[in-house]
């Protein structure tokens, strides 16, 4: 890959990891009026539309697989950011994010056979020891549970989206994958957010949080997944939650102990070793 063509790749997977942690931080604004299945609702919705908008996307033309593919993209958004919200509304972002970062570690993991690999795994352990609710005992249960939740999804859509990027040219995929995945937060989001979600105001940060969050971001993976090997792409994606702290003090005024800070540090290191040299996984039909 020629040198501007890999500096491009990179920059698009920064730019999107910057996009959805701000566009996360300006959705827990949403929380005390819709609650997170609404704030979830309200960022699907909106990002559906505006992908349908420009990528115009039709069923007509795909294959049976390719249309499975798109089902379970679809599927993962949905759980993943319903699961990374209901977490956010207990835990501060950075330290969510960090547990949600298991999910992509363990896939990594699981595709090496290399015991020096253990290493990172070790280090991985350490850091989410030093996380754990036992530990200081600060942190709400059900809120880490959620993350880890959101870490099993998040891993399934690092590898459903490589797949779907590979199997559509355009965004066509990504587009009606958002859109099956507002279909299925429907119910929810109305149940949790009632008449406050056609609030003018409400309505006008779940824009915002559309765009930053899913529309923007997930449209610059998967332009940045055709370009680079998913091994580079996940040590990039590795420096997730430590934006994730970062966006979290800046925006909301997250404040976190040495012992946090160090807890996301060891495991930035380990998903940047472990995602680094992980081998690609041999395609399987679906």
């Amino acid at each position: 890959m020629p040198r501007s063509d890999r500096a491009t790749s990179i920059a698009l997977v920064l730019g999107a990891i910057v996009s959805v942690q701000s566009g996360a931080a300006a959705a827990t604004t949403l929380f005390g009026r819709v609650g997170p299945a609404g704030a979830v609702l309200l960022r699907t919705l909106f990002a559906a539309v505006a992908l349908a908008a420009l990528w115009r996307p039709s069923l007509r033309g795909h294959t049976r697989r390719e249309l499975r593919l798109v089902a379970g993209l679809g599927l993962a958004l949905a759980c993943m950011n319903l699961s990374f919200y209901a977490a956010l509304d207990r835990i501060p972002l950075g330290i969510a994010v960090t547990f949600e970062f298991v999910g992509p570690l363990g896939v990594a993991i699981a595709r090496s056979h290399r015991p020096a690999d253990l290493a990172w795994v070790v280090l991985a352990a350490g850091g989410i020891a030093l996380l754990s609710p036992g530990v200081g005992g600060s942190l709400d249960g059900l809120g880490v549970a959620f993350a880890l939740l959101a870490g099993a999804f998040w891993a399934a859509y690092i590898l459903l989206a490589a797949r779907v990027g590979r199997a559509f040219e355009r965004g066509d995929g990504l587009a009606l994958a958002m859109m099956l995945s507002a279909l299925v937060l429907i119910p929810g989001g109305i149940v949790g957010g009632g008449g406050e979600l056609v609030d003018p105001a409400v309505l006008a940060v779940g824009v915002g949080v559309a765009l930053l969050s899913s529309a923007i971001p997930y449209s610059l993976e998967l332009e940045a997944l055709r370009r680079l090997p998913e091994g580079t792409f996940g040590v990039l994606m590795s420096l997730e939650p430590a934006i994730a702290a970062l966006s979290g003090f800046a925006f909301l005024g997250q404040s976190l102990s040495a012992r946090e800070l160090a807890a996301i540090a060891l495991v930035v290191v380990a998903s940047a070793g472990a995602l680094g040299t992980a081998q690609a996984p041999t395609p399987v039909e679906a």
